[in-house]
């Protein structure tokens, strides 16, 4: 963490709407708002400026919703003191260390960009006022803590996770501007910029550049960027894109090639059957025929009947054909 001298930002976490994974008792005394309602004279439990975690939790979660994307630079966190001296006595100094904090645009971590994860405290030199840079866009501020089962931690560390959050402030601009006082806007074409320099982290479509100057790019020269995280290598990327897409086109050539044949076979064994079948009804008709006559001539007037139902199978099988 590092010593925060931007003074002028604006708290933009201040009345957001928050939430936390397993509240103490569900009434307002614990709820996760009262870490966002701008009020910390008072750090004891049940002073109703702080939100409590329920006990005997393996995990704790809370997070803020900033309700859009906002350009954060420092979030500051004032944990549960019970208003008594904060040193290694403090019973609740063990229950804050090895605690996350991440930036997100979901309410999920897993989602988002670690901006800090404490690997460096012991009781007696965590600090009760937490003070994170991390220049980064997002709108969910998420704190987690975690004790696991089958986790080695050590002995000053609590038996049991909480997230016991008596304030916490995001400080930034809102997206599109930067500088002390967030008046400085990002340049044209850039959709994020760096909240301390105005580099752009993330160009519109079609632009490059660390002020997105450059325009009209093809795709081999343009970068990929993500909240200030760029990828540089992009030519090797691109080439394996373009090779892959010539894959996917004699794939698909080879395929309707295939196809064709497929149709020409089928047509070919669909004509010779229709022949055949042509033939065979014409074979029948004539059978037929044969047979009404010796029909006819051997049984005469007994079996006229049969003579004209043969007659009329003869006409509808000829129309078959």
């Amino acid at each position: 963490m590092k010593e925060i001298i931007w003074f002028f930002l604006v708290n933009v976490a201040f009345n957001k709407p928050a939430w936390q994974s397993k509240p103490y008792i569900s009434n307002k005394t614990f709820h996760a708002n009262n870490a966002v309602d701008g009020l910390k004279s008072d750090l004891s439990a049940w002073g109703g400026q702080c939100c409590v975690s329920a006990d005997r939790q393996r995990t704790a979660t809370w997070w803020v919703n900033l309700t859009s994307i906002y350009s954060i630079h420092d979030i500051r966190i004032y944990y549960r003191t019970d208003n008594s001296v904060w040193n290694a006595s403090n019973g609740y100094t063990e229950r804050f260390l090895g605690f996350y904090v991440f930036v997100s645009n979901t309410t999920s971590p897993r989602d988002g960009y670690l901006c800090f994860q404490d690997t460096i405290y012991n009781k007696s030199t965590i600090p009760a006022v937490a003070n994170i840079t991390c220049t980064v866009h997002g709108q969910y501020v998420i704190y987690y803590n975690e004790r696991l089962p089958n986790v080695t931690y050590t002995d000053e560390f609590s038996d049991y996770a909480h997230n016991e959050l008596c304030e916490v402030e995001v400080y930034g601009c809102t997206t599109g501007y930067y500088g002390r006082i967030c008046s400085s806007p990002c340049p044209d074409n850039c959709r994020y910029c760096h909240i301390e320099t105005g580099e752009c982290s993330w160009c519109e479509p079609g632009y490059q550049g660390f002020q997105c100057e450059q325009s009209n790019i093809s795709i081999k020269n343009c970068y990929v960027c993500w909240s200030h995280v760029r990828v540089a290598d992009t030519d090797r990327i691109v080439d394996s894109y373009v090779e892959l897409v010539s894959i996917i086109n004699n794939v698909i050539t080879s395929t309707v090639h295939v196809f064709e044949a497929v149709m020409l076979d089928i047509k070919g064994i669909f004509s010779v059957q229709m022949e055949s079948l042509e033939i065979t009804v014409n074979r029948i008709a004539i059978t037929t025929v044969g047979y009404e006559i010796d029909v006819t001539e051997r049984l005469g007037n007994a079996w006229a009947d049969v003579k004209l139902d043969l007659r009329d199978f003869n006409a509808k099988m000829r129309l078959y054909v």
